[in-house]
């Protein structure tokens, strides 16, 4: 039975915003520019000084504690933007309480606490929503719109490639980063969505076989890494990975090669379109290259737009683009590279539980 939820009407929507670190920087700012449909309300970080500097700068409550802020209550939905290996415990506790709840990437570290979240949100009659705000960039929805409407005809060959750099001080500035616990490395942190966008855009993954190594960050997980992915279309592709890229982020792409067409996207971070080239010619390929966009971030400009669908489902005006079921899809992608990484053989998908 499909699950029935109660839209938000007649008022702003209220948000609460957990973990006051880089990337909620990018929630700020997105729910400032909705500011006609929503406001945060509260923010939480142990650390005091972060808790109060982004309570200040955002007219919200500072919180030192979950617990406390949950108990506190007076918003509709818990934004949380802490260590990716705290999501599934938050998760479920906001559930449990009664709000809704909007995770960054990847919503979880294990694939057993990814399904959980899902059960919890589903007990309690809540919203999961996962940010995968690269989808909503402008190139890759150029590139979705092209595959939907079949230009490449079949697919054959995908590459991937995300060369940035992450120095051993970004490691350091807290404990958690770069450990399997609370972070997981180059795969499952920095080209998280890429892997996303490997399945979301390419379709089913039939398989991969990866390897990955820490070359040389002082860290539990891998700083380098590559995989290749077989799809049950017949598709095959690779990812390159690596944070050691001299001596500052070069590339994030994507190269799609069809049956009719032939399409990359580069930049530093999938943010300009180098080629495209397709056997059925339209008059939107004269601007296509319009689409492109400078950025200082490797976040994009996604989060405001993803935010637009957030506050029409809650508003009971749409459904979520990316909700907890959609995560997993992602999710089990990654554990899975990082299984055959481990075990030193080909995984097959869907894995199982």
């Amino acid at each position: 039975m499909l699950q029935k939820y109660k839209p938000i009407t007649g008022r702003k929507i209220k948000f609460a915003l957990v973990g006051c670190g880089r990337i909620a920087a990018n929630h700020f700012g997105s729910i400032s520019q909705h500011a006609d449909n929503c406001e945060l309300i509260a923010v939480c970080d142990v650390n005091p000084e972060r808790a109060n500097k982004a309570a200040s700068e955002n007219n919200a409550k500072a919180y030192y504690s979950l617990d406390e802020m949950l108990e506190a209550g007076g918003f509709d939905a818990v934004i949380l933007t802490t260590p990716s290996g705290l999501h599934p415990v938050q998760a479920i506790a906001c559930a449990e309480a009664g709000f809704h709840v909007l995770t960054e990437k990847p919503m979880a570290t294990r694939m057993s606490d990814g399904i959980e979240m899902v059960k919890a949100c589903d007990k309690a009659g809540v919203r999961l929503f996962v940010v995968k705000q690269n989808r909503q960039n402008a190139t890759i929805q150029m590139v979705k719109k092209a595959i939907d409407d079949g230009r490449f005809g079949r697919i054959y060959s995908v590459a991937c490639n995300v060369f940035w750099t992450r120095p051993q001080a970004y490691y350091d500035q807290d404990a958690w980063r770069g450990t399997w616990e609370f972070d997981g490395g180059a795969f499952m942190n920095q080209a998280s969505h890429y892997v996303d966008l490997m399945e979301w855009l390419i379709g089913s993954v039939e398989s991969v076989q990866s390897y990955t190594a820490t070359l040389a960050r002082n860290i539990e997980t891998e700083d380098s890494g590559v995989v290749a992915i077989k799809y049950r279309s017949g598709a095959l592709a690779t990812m390159n990975v690596s944070m050691l890229t001299y001596p500052k982020n070069l590339e994030g792409s994507l190269t799609i090669i069809g049956e009719k067409g032939t399409v990359k996207i580069g930049g530093v971070a999938v943010n300009k379109i180098e080629h495209w080239e397709f056997e059925d010619k339209r008059p939107e390929d004269d601007s296509v290259m319009e689409a492109s966009y400078a950025t200082t971030s490797v976040y994009g400009f996604g989060h405001p737009l993803y935010y637009d669908n957030v506050i029409a489902t809650l508003q009971g005006k749409a459904q979520p683009l990316t909700d907890g079921r959609e995560g997993l899809r992602s999710l089990e992608l990654l554990i899975a590279i990082y299984m055959s990484a481990r075990d030193g053989k080909k995984i097959s998908l869907p894995l199982v539980y």
